[in-house]
């Protein structure tokens, strides 16, 4: 006999696979929001990360109507994995993660996530305290750039 409970369960696993598509391009990059190069890094481990961002402008103070999207983006696609606390779920907690990777790393592993987990050893380390892959969101860069602004508010960054 299924529970509610296992159901629940075997539903998540089912999504978390399902959404793993690592033939899925990244979305093209918005000038106003980044500068690039040719958008390739050498594997390894980057304070940056693996992508086509290279310098994320800053807001100061936060921009009050992207923190508004940005909760919104991770109600619908991110707090089924993700706390706000520093409380592992399935993967890790925002709390302090603008202290500990750049805009640029974070920004490149929300769009570029199954190369960042292929190739960036950070990124990779995060797979063995958490043991699942991040799927990919498919997230636009703007929607992107608002998570980024809701994780500095978290963050108490103003």
């Amino acid at each position: 006999m299924i529970t509610k409970s296992n159901l629940v369960l075997i539903c998540l696993c089912i999504s978390m696979l399902t959404a793993c598509d690592s033939n899925k391009q990244p979305s093209t990059a918005s000038p106003s929001l980044v500068k690039s190069d040719s958008g390739s890094m050498s594997p390894g481990s980057s304070s940056k990360g693996i992508g086509r961002f290279t310098n994320v402008p800053l807001t100061h103070p936060l921009d009050s109507a992207m923190v508004v999207t940005g909760q919104a983006v991770y109600d619908s696609k991110c707090s089924a994995c993700h706390k706000l606390t520093d409380e592992k779920l399935v993967g890790p907690g925002w709390k302090g993660v603008t202290d500990r990777r750049s805009p640029e790393w974070i920004m490149n592993f929300i769009t570029n996530t199954q190369v960042m987990l292929d190739k960036d050893l950070t990124a990779q380390s995060e797979i063995v305290s958490c043991l699942v892959r991040m799927p990919n969101q498919d997230l636009t860069d703007a929607q992107a750039r608002a998570v980024l602004e809701l994780m500095r508010k978290i963050d108490g960054k103003n």
